[in-house]
């Protein structure tokens, strides 16, 4: 009788711990484009609106403008 006790137990335990490991579980991915042209116009708007000076909106401008090219 014990040894039924014992193996229910280390089954449930083993149910218990699979349940919380795995399956159920959905991951949702959503990926958003931004055209180079809108990045450009946010970075404008950046710079006008005193969120970042002059020289970081023409680095950002000109690293934006040379991933463009690279691809």
């Amino acid at each position: 009788m014990r040894s039924i006790k014992a193996i229910a137990t280390l089954v449930l335990c083993a149910l218990i711990v699979c349940g919380c490991f795995g399956g159920g579980a959905s991951v949702k991915t959503t990926t958003t484009t931004v055209s180079v042209g809108q990045q450009l116009i946010d970075l404008q708007n950046a710079y006008q609106s005193g969120s970042m000076t002059q020289d970081q909106y023409q680095k950002a401008k000109k690293q934006l403008i040379q991933r463009t090219l690279d691809n």
